[in-house]
C-alpha cells in the first residue's frame, strides 16, 4: 500500500539492534525508581480530574480495574473521526507523528514528544474534564477485576471511534490468509497512536504481556497521551486503514507470517528471544524481543513442519552478522520485496556495510513491514526513515529452497 509522505511523522521508535545491548545496558533500577516511572503522566491525568485526587494517592503499580476504567472513559470525550467539509462540528482527537529517529531509544518526559512545531491549521483539542467535588475522581483506585492491556488499548480505540479501522486492519491479514489474532486491529492502532511505551532495559522488568493485567502507571501513560492528542492522527489512522492491501501469498509465506504476527503486542526487550519468562542479562523478565531476537524466533526457534534447510539458513545471533551472511550477489533490493523477506536498516542507506546494519524487520507485504522496536511486536510502512536507512534485505525462503513452494503439510 501507498501510504502519502505527510502522514509519516509518526513515533515508532526503534531500538538499536542487539549488538549493543552489553554497551547500552544500564544498570538495574530500584523499586523506588521505577515506580515513578510515570510521574509525569500521573500529574497530568490528575490535573484532569481522572484517576486520583492527588499524584499522592494514585498507586501506581496497582492493576488498573474495571471500575476504574468504566469511569475514565466516561469522563474521557468521546470523538469519533472527522472528515472536513462535513458540517460536523465534533472535534476530532489525535496525536501528532513525528519524525524522531526511530534508532532513538525514549524515555517518559513531561514534554509531549508527539507535538510537531511545524504543523498548522485549525484543529484544536476539546478535553472534557469530570470532576466530583465531595467525591473521588473518577477512575479512582477501587477494588473489581483487572484489566489486561489488551482490553485497555481496545477501550482507548473505541474511545477515539476507531474500532472500524481496527476491524479493516485485521481483516485484511485474515483475507490475505494469516490468522492475525483478535486483538491484532487494536494493537496495530494503539501503537500506530504511540499509546504504549518502551521501558529502559535497566526496568524490563516492568515489561507486559498483553494478556497482563496493565498497571495504573501504565494506564497513565496511556491516557496522558490522548488527553495530548493534537488532531491528526486518529484521522491518519483511519485513512490508512482505508488504503490495505495484500499481495497473494504463498503457502511458506502464510507460514512464516502466521508465527511473526501471533506476537503483535509483546514487549521488547532488550536481548529477548523468547515468548515466554526469560532471564536476559541477569534480569528475570517477562517474554518478549528485541529486534534481532524477532527475526532469529520466527526463522531459527520454530520448527516447521518439512522445513528442510530453513533454521539453518540464519546463523547469526546478531543484526550485522545476519546481514552479512548474504553475498551481494544475493541482497534484495527494496523494489523486490516479498513477504517474508528479512529486512536490514543502516545509518547510510543502501551504502551500509554489515558493521553499520543496527536494525531489522520482516517484510509483510504490500508496503508493511513487522518488527520488534519502541513499541513492542507492531507493524509500520515502510516509509519515511525505514525506507531512508533501508540498507538490503534477504530471503530465507529461497536460501532453504522453500520460495515457490505453495502446498504444504503440517505447522
Amino acid at each position: 500500500m501507498y501510504v502519502p509522505s505527510r502522514y509519516l511523522r509518526f513515533r515508532l521508535f526503534v531500538l538499536l539492534a542487539f549488538t549493543g545491548a552489553a554497551v547500552l545496558l544500564a544498570p538495574t533500577a530500584g523499586a523506588k525508581q521505577t515506580a515513578n516511572w510515570a510521574k509525569p503522566q500521573i500529574k497530568a491525568v490528575v490535573a484532569h480530574g481522572l484517576m486520583a485526587s492527588s499524584v499522592s494517592a494514585f498507586k501506581p503499580n496497582a492493576p488498573l480495574t474495571q471500575p476504574e476504567l468504566s469511569e475514565i472513559l466516561a469522563a474521557l470525550p468521546t470523538d469519533a473521526v472527522v472528515y472536513p467539509g462535513t458540517g460536523d462540528d465534533t472535534t476530532t482527537t489525535t496525536t501528532t507523528p513525528s519524525t524522531t529517529d526511530p534508532t532513538t531509544t525514549t524515555t517518559p518526559t513531561s514534554t509531549d514528544p508527539s507535538r510537531d512545531p511545524t504543523l498548522t491549521g485549525t484543529t484544536t483539542t476539546t478535553t472534557t474534564t469530570t470532576t466530583t467535588p465531595n467525591g473521588p475522581a473518577p477512575g479512582s483506585p477501587q477494588t473489581g477485576a483487572s484489566v489486561s492491556v489488551s482490553a485497555f488499548d481496545t477501550a482507548l480505540v473505541k474511545q477515539l471511534g476507531l474500532s472500524s479501522a481496527a476491524a479493516r486492519f485485521r481483516f485484511v491479514m485474515r483475507q490475505a490468509g494469516i490468522a492475525a489474532p483478535s486483538r491484532y486491529g487494536t494493537e496495530t492502532v494503539a501503537r500506530m497512536l504511540g499509546l504504549r511505551i518502551n521501558h529502559p532495559a535497566s526496568q524490563d522488568k516492568l515489561e507486559l504481556l498483553p494478556t497482563a493485567a496493565i498497571t495504573r502507571a501504565e494506564a497513565a501513560y496511556s491516557i496522558a497521551q490522548l488527553l495530548a492528542f493534537t488532531g491528526e492522527e486518529t484521522q491518519w489512522v483511519e485513512d490508512t486503514s482505508l488504503t490495505l492491501e495484500m499481495p497473494t501469498l504463498n503457502a511458506w509465506q502464510k507460514r512464516i507470517l502466521n508465527y511473526a504476527v501471533s506476537f503483535i503486542g509483546y514487549p521488547y526487550i532488550w536481548g529477548g528471544a523468547s515468548p515466554t519468562k526469560q532471564t536476559v542479562f541477569g534480569q528475570t523478565v517477562t517474554g518478549g524481543f528485541d529486534c534481532s531476537g524477532f527475526v532469529w524466533r520466527v526463522y531459527k526457534l520454530r520448527s516447521y513442519a518439512g522445513e528442510g534447510m530453513l533454521k539453518s539458513t540464519i546463523r547469526g545471533r546478531t543484526t550485522y552478522v545476519m546481514s552479512g551472511e548474504v553475498g551481494r550477489a544475493k541482497r534484495i533490493a527494496m523494489d523486490a520485496l516479498e513477504p517474508g523477506d528479512v529486512l536490514f536498516f543502516g545509518a547510510k542507506g543502501t551504502r551500509s556495510k554489515p558493521t553499520d546494519i543496527n536494525h531489522t524487520a520482516i517484510y509483510l507485504g504490500g508496503g508493511w513491514l513487522i518488527q520488534s522496536s519502541g513499541y513492542g511486536v507492531a507493524v509500520v510502512p515502510l516509509e519515511g526513515w525505514y525506507a531512508n536507512r533501508f540498507a538490503w534485505a534477504r530471503r530465507p525462503l529461497a536460501e532453504a529452497g522453500l520460495e515457490n513452494v505453495y502446498s504444504v503439510s503440517g505447522s
